[in-house]
């Protein structure tokens, strides 16, 4: 009898031990899925802050089209900023610039460099480090890269020396707080979230709190994944601005992350937000993709917005400052 209860102990630890490894084995398959869902296999980023965008080759196309004997310059070269993605407004005004300078022996494409410089203006480098909590309200639409944009720019500021803080305000997407806590370690930033449906003001508000108490430098806040037609989403975000306010705190920097793919359709999303939040700059992703680079003309021109980082890749690295005139030249180049 007693080897009978000896067998069924050694039998049940046994049970036991299997099991324990058999759950820390799907624990360990799950945070590494995690992982990969927020953090691609690095790779070489050499694009620097003109972001992923491939050369237009436009200077030689646009010489060659007045070179050629087109007895429509104008209008080709208006096709080919169109089809760059420059949009029509943005093209039209841009040719009517061009051809208002233009004289026997110019290099149009010399003159284009100069208009394309004159619309993007002067670069907007962050400005932070005025006393007290600074924050940054980061909205878009889901899909967007708009919390790989958070985290790397969390990523770029901890290197900087500064306290960061973040704030999981998207309440309603699944797993974005979850995806929020792996860039915040990764970044050594303090992150505050409350259960997935809590409301997203109330989470912005518990942040400036915790990041005032903790004398963080940069509170950066997530939003939910806006659907542009959808105003009770819009009005919903207008009331974390609120809130963060009625916390004691600024809103320094509001950004718009934009998928540089999308092309036109994201000049209708970003007019948009316009319209419900005072945006101060826009963050570009997926440069490195299929994008074309008219689409920083396009946002610059009809939006009158500052393109402020582009992004260039999937890794903390990856996110640069838009520079005016290295964007140009590989426009045209």
């Amino acid at each position: 009898m007693t080897s009978a209860y000896l067998f069924l102990f050694a039998l049940l630890a046994l049970l036991c031990i299997v099991a324990f490894f058999v759950v820390r084995s799907r624990r360990a398959r799950e945070y590494a899925r995690l992982e990969a869902d927020v953090t691609p296999v690095p790779a070489p980023s050499p694009t620097g802050p003109v972001g992923g965008f491939r050369a237009g080759g436009l200077g030689a196309k646009v010489r060659s089209v007045f070179g050629g004997g087109d007895t429509d310059a104008w209008g080709a070269l208006e096709d080919l900023l169109v089809k760059a993605d420059v949009g029509p407004k943005a093209s039209a005004d841009l040719v009517a610039r061009v051809r208002g300078r233009f004289a026997t022996g110019a290099d149009p494409a010399a003159l284009l460099r100069e208009e394309i410089l004159a619309i993007l203006g002067p670069d907007h480098p962050l400005d932070l480090g005025a006393n007290g909590l600074d924050v940054i309200l980061v909205v878009g639409v889901n899909g967007a890269g708009k919390t790989t944009t958070i985290g790397k720019l969390a990523s770029m500021l901890t290197a900087e020396g500064k306290q960061v803080s973040l704030a999981a305000s998207d309440t309603f997407r699944a797993a974005a707080g979850e995806q929020l806590e792996v860039w915040a370690d990764r970044a050594g930033a303090h992150l505050v979230s409350q259960e997935r449906g809590a409301d997203p003001g109330a989470v912005a508000f518990d942040a400036v709190t915790s990041a005032t108490a903790r004398g963080a430098d940069v509170l950066i806040v997530d939003t939910a994944g806006r659907l542009h037609t959808k105003q009770p989403l819009m009005d919903e975000l207008q009331k974390v601005k609120r809130v963060i306010e009625k916390a004691g705190a600024t809103v320094d920097e509001t950004f718009l992350v934009l998928d540089a793919q999308t092309g036109q359709n994201g000049i209708a999303q970003a007019r948009a937000f316009t319209e419900s939040v005072a945006l101060t700059g826009v963050v570009l992703t997926k440069t490195d993709g299929s994008a074309k680079g008219g689409i920083v003309l396009a946002v610059r021109e009809e939006l009158d917005l500052p393109i402020r980082y582009v992004g260039i890749g999937e890794t903390a690295s990856d996110l640069r400052p838009f520079d005016a005139a290295a964007f140009t030249d590989r426009l045209l180049a």
